[in-house]
């Protein structure tokens, strides 16, 4: 397999695992509160990350050569952006959520334009983004009425792009100046540390939890702590690789509304398939096989 090919594969890998955290993230919020629950979450994904990141010496070695990365990272990926996300996606309807996040390919586009001057909005780009945001537009009307209403969901959706903007300044970050850094250090260091804050945080903020909890909290705790633990890690990896371009390579998450329609027809009764959301998938699928199987070498127009 080529390394544009392998790229490719991994994105996604990546990209399938964050898939199911949704429908994981609403079973796990009926046993307990979002700050508490994501804090526990990325704490656990920070640990199981250490196997892979080399001996202690060399992790905490690691970390403080690259503190300043670290605490950036930390503060945007986990702190800024999972805080935001949990709270202004219980804010507004599910179908309009699902559209604001896809929406976070033209974010980091933007973002990236203006952060990294080898990463320019090209015409095509834009045209993948803007068919990849429809085919979103289609699958979430397909799944739920669209609709707006009170100044509480308006604030949702600010939480929720401010969120988006947060994930893809820390790619950019990543891009940028992380190359090198150990990006098995880099994501569990972040993980934990993210994990950590939102911990403490919950306490003052959602109170101390004592009740006992069912199997299916600490199954779907367990599943959200792997996936993020092999999702990030991989995306940081992918991030760090050079002629690796962020704009393009967060364009693999528009695979993701599809995907977790797919599961939500196969886990939640009741759930089945329309005409609306398998055209919004082809969408998204014929944009994605156009952008990425044009020749490389190809020179693009950029967008002035």
């Amino acid at each position: 397999m080529s390394k544009k090919g392998n790229t490719a594969f991994l994105a996604i890998i990546s990209c399938l695992l964050w898939a199911t955290a949704y429908a994981t993230i609403k079973i796990g919020l009926q046993y307990d509160t979002p700050f508490h629950f994501a804090g526990l979450r990325f704490i656990i994904s920070g640990i199981l990350i250490l196997p892979f990141a080399g001996n202690l010496k060399e992790y905490f070695c690691e970390i403080n050569k690259h503190r300043r990365l670290v605490a950036e990272i930390t503060f945007f990926q986990i702190v800024v952006n999972y805080s935001l996300f949990y709270h202004g996606l219980n804010m507004v309807p599910g179908a309009l959520g699902a559209i604001i996040v896809g929406s976070q390919p033209l974010i980091t586009a933007i973002i990236a334009a203006i952060m990294h001057q080898d990463d320019k909005i090209t015409k095509r780009k834009m045209i993948t983004i803007f068919s990849g945001i429809a085919g979103v537009v289609l699958i979430s009307a397909g799944r739920q009425a669209l609709k707006l209403g009170s100044a509480l969901e308006l604030l949702g959706v600010l939480m929720i792009i401010l969120a988006n903007a947060g994930v893809s300044i820390s790619n950019v970050i990543v891009s940028v100046r992380g190359r090198g850094m150990n990006p098995f250090v880099l994501s569990s260091s972040t993980l934990f540390l993210g994990g950590l804050i939102l911990y403490l945080v919950s306490f003052p903020v959602e109170g101390i939890h004592r009740e006992s909890l069912p199997s299916e909290y600490w199954l779907t705790l367990a599943w959200l702590s792997f996936m993020a633990a092999a999702a990030f890690s991989v995306w940081f990896m992918l991030l760090q690789r050079p002629g690796v371009k962020v704009s393009e390579l967060n364009l693999w998450k528009f695979i993701i509304p599809g995907t977790g329609a797919i599961l939500s027809w196969w886990l939640v009764p009741g759930e089945n398939p329309d005409w609306f959301t398998v055209f919004g998938m082809l969408v998204i699928s014929f944009s994605l096989i156009l952008f990425f199987s044009n020749s490389p070498g190809k020179k693009q127009e950029i967008i002035k």
